[in-house]
């Protein structure tokens, strides 16, 4: 086609907008320089006609997201200059439905016939209050991981978005900080706050200055008096920031740039006064300590090694998806962390790889804040290698408002990209002896939050069993292969999909006879989503109704008119609901399609428990290979899991594997040089048997 000079006229159909790669010529003007678009042309043109083929004199003609437009004369014609972005047709005319009609670059004519407008028009219902959910006064006593939390999308990166928009944050701490719980984590452009450890809200506090550059990496915090003081990862020195009033988003420069490489920083001050620092991310040097001046936080004496990982002697450090050296890269150590209880500093670290399920964290112990240490026991002190949710390093532990210890940690999605991540948060406890220990089992189950002191972390469990595993389940749509079944089979890394992302997309499961329903867990996943960095109008919004039959509904919880974004919302139900089918209805996605990584549905089915387990066999390995346990059972009737126990004395039992529809485990995480106890339960939907004998193995 020609190149052609386009010139402006308010009498004719707007050209095409100007493109960095056309050429343009500049006049120079008295005031500034006028800009004259070359192009090539592409001409679309066609006939606008009525539902009975009748031309449509006055309908306007123009392309989606662009200017560009005319209106049809007495023949319906229209004639317009297509840019290169140009290919999709938008038409109105009164009484006609809007019509969109895409275009390719070869196209040069396109004829539209209307249809008739449909007069009937749906009506915004309010949302109403039901007798089992009332959304103006949620108060639950329980939450569910991976945590709800409006987890930031993943800045523009070309790299990491070519397979489409996806959400991450990893390496959590939570600071008490003035009657509020204070959650900072990677690349949110800020952080999250909660005074019940259940609702988290979010305050925009960003640091980036473009698009490839992280926010706030594994930030640390700590609170000295009244004031807060607050760092990201660096290698080449931030500042230090510091706030009395952090969630007015407004944070102040302590010192213009830290002096030291700290990558993965947490810092600890002690009772004395004393400040120190702790950090470093390697598959190769060791995670370091030292004391810091706290005029300047320059380093006061000797930087201290504090620990390297072992793999040949620790299991659970090796690298790979089981701990199976699948690649031969070395694993990783990362996330320090020091928590002091009764005089002794528990020195906590992350390995081998966040995108592993096996990521965990480890702990060694001294009675000095830069050691020696020495390595607990018990270990990995938080692990959680199985269930919906798996992962459970890089964290931090604090002590809530009541006095009990909590983890919060990295939970591995890993799906659109290596690091898609979430968050988790386990109770956490020192035993007589002094061992520190993270309770994960059912960390994916609702969990109470207790409002005293003193809790057992193995008592925080509501009881409240799995009922949508594998059960029937229907939709109004599907996209491709994100098939239904894919949001009942108790994995976050698959995901159902629907065709659109409008409202009335549903999906419907059936809980395969009248059980008793106490919670539900909505796990959204963003699917053709079109979302990066973080945004302030992301909210998620639709009802869920149930029925005994299938065919007449009720209406169970309505959030038509929430205005939050809730990628994993859970609702506790404010009394036991008897239903068989429950059906979620979209009114609003905030990004993208109408997409459920799993409709999670907890309750009890009111039946027998399931028998103990029987033929319960630990194999362990030899040598090298005493990291190394195949662990087999026969299976127990009605049974859809099982939690494998583990630890260091019959009455340490503190680690759990779940395993979902097998009998046996491959098992990689254990120490060379330690005994080991094993037990096992059966889980249904009744709830669980119980233990088996527990087996001693050396």
């Amino acid at each position: 086609m020609p190149l052609k000079v386009i010139l402006l006229s308010p009498f004719l159909c707007l050209p095409a907008m100007m493109y960095a790669q056309d050429s343009v010529v500049v006049v120079k003007g008295q005031i500034s320089d006028y800009y004259i678009t070359v192009s090539k042309e592409h001409i679309v043109e066609g006939t606008i006609t009525s539902p009975e083929g009748q031309p449509l004199e006055g309908a306007t003609v123009m392309f989606t997201a662009s200017p560009v437009h005319c209106t049809t004369g007495t023949g319906g014609q229209y004639r317009l200059n297509a840019g290169r972005q140009d290919r999709e047709l938008f038409v109105y005319y009164p009484g006609m439905k809007y019509v969109y009609r895409t275009f390719t670059e070869s196209d040069t004519r396109v004829d539209i016939q209307m249809e008739a407008e449909d007069k009937t028009y749906p009506l915004r219902i309010p949302q109403k209050t039901t007798p089992w959910f009332d959304a103006a006064a949620d108060h639950p006593a329980t939450y569910c991981n991976p945590m709800n939390l409006a987890y930031a999308y993943r800045a523009y990166i070309p790299e990491l978005v070519k397979n489409g928009s996806f959400r991450s944050t990893a390496d959590p701490m939570i600071v008490p900080y003035k009657g509020d719980y204070l959650l900072f984590s990677t690349n949110q452009f800020g952080f999250y706050y909660s005074q019940d450890l259940i609702h988290w809200e979010f305050i925009f506090a960003g640091f980036q200055r473009f698009p490839e550059d992280d926010d706030q990496c594994a930030p640390a915090a700590f609170v000295q008096g009244d004031t807060l003081f607050y760092m990201g990862s660096t290698y080449r020195g931030l500042p230090v920031w510091y706030s009395t009033d952090p969630k007015s988003g407004r944070f102040k420069r302590y010192i213009e740039k830290i002096s030291l490489p700290a990558w993965d920083p947490a810092f600890l001050s002690d009772d004395d006064g004393r400040l120190y620092l702790y950090y470093g991310s390697s598959n190769e040097y060791p995670l370091k300590g030292v004391e810091l001046d706290r005029r300047d936080f320059r380093p006061v004496g000797k930087i201290h090694d504090i620990m390297q990982l072992h793999p040949d002697q620790h299991g659970w450090e090796r690298f790979g998806m089981n701990n199976d050296d699948s690649t031969t890269l070395a694993p990783f150590t990362e996330g320090a962390y020091v928590t002091k209880h009764k005089g002794l500093y528990y020195f906590q670290y992350g390995a081998p790889g966040t995108e592993f399920k096996v990521y965990a964290d480890g702990v060694y112990v001294s009675d000095k804040p830069l050691g020696p240490f020495v390595y607990q026991q018990h270990n990995p002190v938080s692990y959680k290698p199985g269930g919906y949710v798996q992962g459970a390093g890089h964290g931090g532990t604090f002590r809530d408002f009541s006095g009990n210890y909590w983890h919060v940690a990295t939970c591995m999605l890993s799906l659109k990209y290596k690091f898609e991540r979430r968050i988790g948060l386990y109770p956490t406890a020192f035993d007589t002896d002094g061992i520190m220990h993270v309770s994960t089992t059912f960390g994916d189950y609702p969990t109470f939050v207790p409002g005293q002191a003193g809790i057992d972390p193995g008592r925080t469990f509501a009881g409240w069993m799995l009922l949508s595993y594998n059960k029937p389940v229907e939709a109004s749509s599907t996209d491709s292969v994100f098939i239904p079944r894919n949001a009942a089979d108790e994995d976050i890394r698959t995901y159902w999909a629907a065709q659109t992302g409008e409202p009335g997309e549903w999906f419907r499961i059936d809980l395969e006879g009248i059980k008793e329903v106490r919670a539900i867990q909505v796990n959204y996943y963003d699917h053709k989503a079109v979302q990066h960095g973080r945004a302030m109008d992301l909210y998620h919004q639709y009802r869920i109704y149930h029925s005994s039959n299938g065919e007449d509904w009720e209406l169970t919880v309505d959030k038509s008119d929430n205005d939050k974004d809730v990628p994993h919302d859970y609702i506790e139900l404010k009394k036991p609901l008897f239903t068989r089918f429950l059906k979620i209805v979209n009114e609003h996605m905030p990004a993208g399609h109408f997409a459920l990584s799993d409709f999670r549905v907890f309750g009890n089915a009111r039946g027998k428990l399931p028998e103990s387990v029987r033929d319960f066999r630990i194999e362990r390995g030899q040598g090298s290979n005493r990291r190394n346990a195949f662990i087999s059972w026969q299976a127990t009737d009605q049974a859809y899991g099982y939690n494998i126990y583990y630890g260091i004395a019959p009455d340490k039992l503190y680690n759990t594997i779940t395993v979902l529809n097998d009998t046996n485990y491959d098992f990689r995480g254990l120490d060379t040089e330690t005994d080991y106890y094993f037990s096992i339960e059966a889980l249904n939907e009744n709830g669980r048997s119980s233990l088996s004998e527990i087996i001693y193995i050396r």
